[in-house]
């Protein structure tokens, strides 16, 4: 009886560790933004964070830019542009959080790149004293930048 239990239990063990790979792979691919122009928006967020290029797509209705990490095949940021339709790329209620080493040094190369900074990078009590900044994007999307 002790023995049934016991590869009953192994059986049952064994399945759940089967099914954490699948779980584990749940997770958000990236956060799409629309812009007015993909080019600007794409240097931006190079020159400012160090994303790169990882593939685009015009499809005629909409053209994309998807932007991740060079050392990381995931995407961070999805540029998006309807070139055919009028929109307003205003960036209302909308906010990308980048954990960085430096963020005082991201923050001034937004406001190289003629970014609006909305708050310096400075140490905040409630985070441990971690560094965060805000500034804007050529969207007027937040741009917050918290030290890692």
């Amino acid at each position: 009886m002790m023995r049934k239990v016991k590869v009953n239990l192994l059986a049952c063990l064994a399945g759940l560790l089967l099914a954490l790979p699948a779980l584990a792979q749940d997770r958000l691919g990236a956060m799409g933004i629309g812009v007015a122009d993909l080019d600007a928006s794409s240097r931006f967020y190079a020159e400012a964070l160090g994303l790169e290029v990882q593939r685009t797509y015009e499809l005629g209705y909409l053209n994309e830019i998807v932007l991740g990490y060079p050392d990381s095949e995931s995407a961070v940021v999805v540029l998006m542009n309807w070139p055919q339709q009028t929109r307003v790329y205003n960036g209302e209620n909308v906010k990308l959080v980048f954990y960085v080493d430096d963020p005082a040094g991201v923050i001034e190369r937004i406001r190289a790149l003629g970014g609006e900074i909305l708050r310096e990078a400075t140490p905040i009590e409630l985070l441990d004293g971690l560094a965060v900044g805000l500034a804007k994007d050529p969207d007027n999307y937040v741009v917050e930048v918290v030290e890692r």
